[in-house]
């Protein structure tokens, strides 16, 4: 969301945007651990499109494990974007890949 209204959850003062955070959408997904309940934030112009889990999915089942493994065989980040969209038929943007890899890199 941060990325999508391009401020920061907390910022304060004059913002470039009209459009703000509208709360959370609450919804089931099954994954390799089972049903586990998100919340997807929204917005007021409702033009946030989530990635990692996207409108009207409801199956994600290990895909940042296998984001990972593309990651660890030395695929680029963008060419794992386009392999998540072209099997998946969803978009995640290669920030949210860098995001995913970044946070294993610790």
């Amino acid at each position: 969301m941060d990325s999508h209204l391009e401020y920061g959850s907390n910022k304060r003062g004059k913002k470039n945007t009209t459009d703000r955070r509208n709360g959370y959408s609450h919804k089931s997904v099954n994954t390799v651990y089972g049903k586990m309940d998100v919340s997807v934030p929204l917005d007021r112009e409702s033009s946030f499109e989530p990635e990692t889990v996207p409108k009207r999915t409801k199956d994600v089942s290990g895909i940042k494990d296998k984001v990972l493994s593309m990651y660890a065989r030395g695929i680029s980040q963008r060419d794992i974007a386009d392999t998540v969209e072209d099997i998946y038929e969803f978009y995640i943007s290669h920030e949210t890949i860098s995001t995913i890899t970044d946070r294993v890199r610790v």
